[in-house]
């Protein structure tokens, strides 16, 4: 089988083949990126770095990147740093005995905002984030694993 030319062509270009109908298709059919629209909504995606207690989790869209940063005490500080410029950050710790009402952040330096926690989150907390910038709002939810064991 592996004699005949025709076949040994045939399984030599049909990766080729494949590849570029793969791309072709994506640039073709594929969603184009586009620049955030003031008013609108877009969610921030957890990283793979908020699954591990590395003390800091980022969160993503397209460019813009948040950096949260979980410090040490019984009411840590956050510390929240964008690679863009925003208006506004508001951070809330969720239990699942209840919610605490979102707090603004105070802004330090350009693209750095901070602020604390009333309480120590606990295994199973959450921290709901919400970015302003551009008129555009970006909003996100991490799990706690990523505090330091030793913080908790």
């Amino acid at each position: 089988m592996l004699r005949n030319r025709h076949v040994l062509i045939a399984l030599l270009v049909t990766p080729v083949l494949a590849l570029l109908a793969w791309f072709g298709v994506g640039q073709l059919a594929g969603e184009k990126p586009a620049p955030a629209e003031p008013g609108r909504a877009y969610p921030l995606v957890e990283q793979p770095n908020c699954r591990y207690a590395s003390g800091a989790c980022d969160l993503r869209n397209a460019d813009l990147e948040l950096h949260i940063r979980l410090g040490d005490g019984r009411e840590p500080k956050v510390t929240v740093t964008s690679s863009h410029p925003l208006e506004r950050v508001q951070l809330a710790h969720a239990r699942e005995a209840g919610n605490d009402l979102p707090g603004d952040l105070a802004r330090v330096a350009e693209g750095r905002w901070e602020g604390q926690l009333r309480a120590r989150p606990v295994e199973g907390d959450r921290l709901r984030l919400v970015a302003q910038g551009a008129g555009a709002f970006y909003y996100g939810e991490v799990a706690t694993a990523f505090a330091r064991p030793g913080d908790f």
